[in-house]
């Protein structure tokens, strides 16, 4: 048996195996064999069946089984020892017309070769981190939605900015009318809101999705879902109240924050702006990674094997997919390769490995900060460790959790090598200007 290379291109090569009759007659031999012990064949005793109607019967069948797993062991054997990398798998050159009791056999498998990348750090356009405050502002603004969140509800006909509309929900193909619940603040239509002004209740008034609401999720939660197309609503005014603010005492601060945590105003503003500091914090990392992402994706540049991809997308799959369909696919996952590799490299450059011990203490912080949400803060090491164990029995858990440990690494990278600029600016500055809103 002999494996070579040809270099087709810088990205591309075929790796050719040639396989002889006698690298593979021994092992057919031996399954053969294999087969005539077993074989229980009607007009012979099992064990006795002439080697020659096993032949006739099974020979073809276990030549094209060995030699193919001849061809994936060479193969593999040669790739790691020639180390060559490769993107996706090897695709076999079709071969019309095998003649299995050919003295010799010929095999040819083309081969996407992975780029060589250089990354750039620091990168030369520099990058925005941003810093995100919580200015007295927005811990007001936190302060006084907990206020009404925790208040009174006073039936009114006088609308206000922030005047609750509880409706009937009813349109064409929904479900049974529900009620839904919403401000005059999340309304966008003047029409609509001067109708609930003036309406009695029990009035019904129908007005089309289309512009209805300043936000998508508020008509998704009115409607339980979002229709393609714009359709009337009927809504039923059933309530019309306002809240009134909770009064800053004791029984608001434990309501708010737990029992005896918070003791006063001042306390309360501070436990907020702390909270939605590491809030800010989480997001501000978050939009630091996919810029320097993105950053390194469009500045680091190297070509692919483009062509063999498409090819190999093809049949990758559970079931083949069409070459156009193959050209879509290349499209929407072009980005996230480009970025793999680059992460691959510099991964590679700067020694970063992810340890058993590093995912473990990610799950428990992870879980950790789940269950203070729900309100435990006196869980054990003992707990933390088997709940941790039983996550990190799923092997999709521990990839998913792998790949957060290395975003935080390469984030850390990033500011540690990368260029870059740091913005402060509030909660509402940061959304308007990093989102485009």
């Amino acid at each position: 048996m002999n494996v070579t290379r040809k270099d087709v291109d810088a990205l591309n090569a075929v790796i050719t195996v040639d396989i002889n009759q006698e690298d593979v007659a021994p092992k057919v031999e031996q399954v053969l064999n294999d087969y005539r012990k077993r074989a229980d064949i009607p007009g012979f005793r099992k064990g006795n069946v002439p080697m020659g109607v096993i032949k006739k019967q099974y020979g073809q069948a276990v030549m094209v089984d060995e030699v193919n797993k001849m061809l994936q062991s060479s193969l593999n054997d040669f790739l790691n020892e020639e180390k060559i990398s490769i993107l996706g798998n090897p695709l076999p050159v079709p071969v019309d017309n095998i003649d299995w009791n050919a003295t010799a056999f010929s095999f040819d498998f083309e081969l996407g070769l992975t780029p060589g990348v250089e990354v750039k750090l620091p990168n030369r356009k520099a990058v925005t981190r941003y810093e995100i405050q919580a200015d007295e502002k927005f811990v007001n603004e936190q302060l006084e939605r907990l206020q009404k969140q925790y208040g009174a509800i006073v039936p009114t006909d006088e609308v206000t900015a922030d005047t609750e509309l509880t409706v009937g929900v009813s349109f064409e193909g929904g479900a049974d009318q529900k009620s839904a619940t919403f401000t005059t603040s999340e309304l966008k239509s003047k029409k609509a809101l001067t109708a609930f002004k003036n309406a009695t209740i029990g009035e019904v008034i129908a007005f089309s999705t289309k512009g209805l609401f300043k936000e998508e999720h508020v008509l998704r939660r009115v409607m339980e879902t979002l229709p393609e197309k714009a359709v009337t609503l009927s809504l039923t005014l059933q309530e019309r109240n306002n809240r009134t603010l909770a009064d800053l005492d004791q029984d608001f601060f434990d309501k708010v924050f737990g029992k005896d945590a918070v003791k006063s105003a001042t306390d309360g503003k501070e436990k907020l702006k702390a909270d939605a500091m590491g809030h800010f914090e989480t997001q501000a990392n978050q939009k630091f990674i996919n810029d320097m992402t993105e950053h390194l994706i469009d500045n680091t540049k190297f070509s692919l094997p483009e062509a063999f991809l498409k090819k190999w997308m093809q049949t990758a799959g559970e079931n083949p997919i069409t070459a156009e369909e193959a050209e879509a696919e290349y499209t929407k996952s072009e980005r996230g390769l480009r970025y793999q590799l680059i992460e691959s490299k510099l991964m590679q450059e700067h020694d970063l490995q992810i340890t058993r011990e590093e995912v473990e203490a990610f799950a428990k912080d992870l879980i950790k900060k789940q269950m203070v949400q729900y309100g435990r803060t006196d869980i054990q090491e003992e707990e933390l460790t088997e709940i941790a164990g039983r996550i990190l029995g799923n092997q999709e858990e521990v990839k998913r959790i792998s790949d957060q440990v290395m975003s935080e690494k390469m984030r850390q990278l990033f500011l540690e090598k990368g260029n870059i600029k740091v913005k402060k600016l509030s909660y509402d500055d940061f959304i308007k200007e990093a989102y485009k809103k």
